[in-house]
């Protein structure tokens, strides 16, 4: 059993760290373009996108719970269907999207205070990238399936080829063809789209033949299906606003600090990243085996992948707490030579330390919940866990200050791992 949490989250680990390499070399390149503005504007392209794009990361967490039920059931017409019901919402969501570009652009800038330079920029950035969201949300349906039919392989290897076509594109038409911000967005949108074509090739040599098993576009879009399949990802969706209304809130309020809060709390949310990249990994797992086996009514393996799933979360929980205690400001001075940013970031460490034992399970229980497609507790958890984070911030910030959204934070994460496992133990036939 360990080795199968290996074989999945191993390769997971290693896409979710290559996802933020994507924004991370854009900046890079026209970081060397000799303006602010140039990186201004893809930091805010960028920023829009993630937003955009994480909203619909329900196609990508449902179809996996789902997939790998139907395969745990042996029901490969239905893993099949999974598969052209999920890209084929992915598609329509997509075309929305792209219909309604000028108005989402249009009000995204409103609300944002920027430069009219990097406006501009990020307009132009904006006006090319969003082409790319009938890949993007395609990639997030095939991403999906293939971690619930148990392969995390094929998503590295899609995420590792993106990022090189990335950086060769966009190197050639920034520097090449001087195509500047442009040429960064012209970049992204390749790679996007060849991720998305090298998902379709993958499926076709690999599973087309095995499955060897035709599907109608109207059985896909079966109206008592599709009725599952938007309750499922509705649930994920609402859950996925939660998470976004806390994270922007923690942000926007370090600004609200200053800028030396701002910059402590971006710090050290690094930590946080970091730890949340290797987490998520062991989360696919929990997704894909727990949806196997909850397809395949097999209840004793099922409790075991549970209990080792959750061994390897306080292992490494330890490890990172370890690790913090003794490296984490050495890591933060890699990140910044500002000797008064590191001397405040410590005032707030102690927190930072805190957080892989706090938050681990919000992770795992994730993970468990979206295989066995059990996302009204989901929900359920994040929707008491939010409210709560903003109920103890606005009680406590008058006397502890920045030191409040850190409690909070902390709060935050260990009641959205603590209910979802009293949830999970009463509402579960399976537990």
């Amino acid at each position: 059993m360990n080795k199968k949490i290996l074989q999945l989250a191993l390769p997971s680990i290693v896409s979710n760290i290559t996802v933020p390499l994507l924004g991370l070399v854009d900046v890079a390149i026209v970081g060397h373009l000799g303006a602010a503005s140039y990186i201004g504007a893809i930091a805010v392209g960028g920023m829009l996108f993630n937003i955009i794009y994480w909203l619909f990361g329900f196609l990508r967490m449902g179809t996996s719970g789902m997939t790998s039920q139907a395969l745990g059931r042996r029901d490969l017409l239905e893993v099949t269907r999974v598969l052209f019901r999920s890209v084929g919402v992915g598609i329509l969501i997509s075309l929305a999207l792209l219909l309604l570009q000028y108005p989402i652009r249009e009000i995204a800038f409103l609300l944002l205070d920027t430069t009219d330079e990097v406006e501009r920029l990020a307009s132009l950035y904006f006006n090319i990238c969003i082409w790319g969201a009938p890949a993007v949300l395609g990639l997030y349906g095939f991403s999906g399936w293939f971690i619930g039919m148990q392969n995390s392989r094929f998503p590295m290897f899609i995420a590792i080829t993106q990022n090189v076509v990335n950086i060769v594109a966009s190197l050639i038409f920034v520097f090449v063809f001087g195509m500047k911000v442009q040429g960064v967005a012209t970049g992204t949108l390749i790679a996007q789209y060849g991720g998305f074509g090298m998902a379709v090739f993958l499926w076709f040599v690999f599973y087309r033949k095995r499955l060897n098993i035709r599907v109608c576009w109207h059985e896909a879009m079966d109206k008592v299906a599709m009725r599952r399949f938007f309750q499922v990802n509705g649930d994920i969706f609402f859950r996925t606003l939660c998470l976004v209304a806390v994270t922007t809130f923690f942000t926007s309020t370090g600004a609200r600090q200053g800028d030396i809060v701002l910059a402590v709390n971006t710090l050290l949310m690094q930590l946080f990243t970091l730890f949340s990249y290797i987490m998520d990994g062991f989360a696919y797992a929990g997704e894909a085996l727990a949806g196997r086996y909850i397809g395949a009514r097999n209840k004793t393996a099922l409790s075991r992948m549970i209990r080792l799933l959750f061994g390897w979360g306080i292992g490494l929980s330890l490890s990172f707490t370890l690790l913090y205690g003794v490296g984490g400001k050495g890591f933060l001075s890699l990140l910044t030579n500002d000797s008064v940013v590191i001397q405040e970031a410590g005032t707030y460490f102690y927190w930072v330390l805190a957080v892989p034992l706090a938050g681990f399970a919000a992770f795992l229980w994730d993970g468990i919940l979206i295989g066995a497609t059990a996302t009204r507790l989901m929900l359920y958890s994040m929707l008491v866990a939010s409210g709560t984070f903003f109920l103890i911030y606005y009680l406590f910030f008058g006397m502890m200050g920045n030191h409040a959204l850190w409690m909070a934070f902390l709060i935050y994460l260990l009641l959205r791992g603590s209910m979802q496992w009293v949830l999970w133990n009463h509402h579960n036939e399976l537990a």
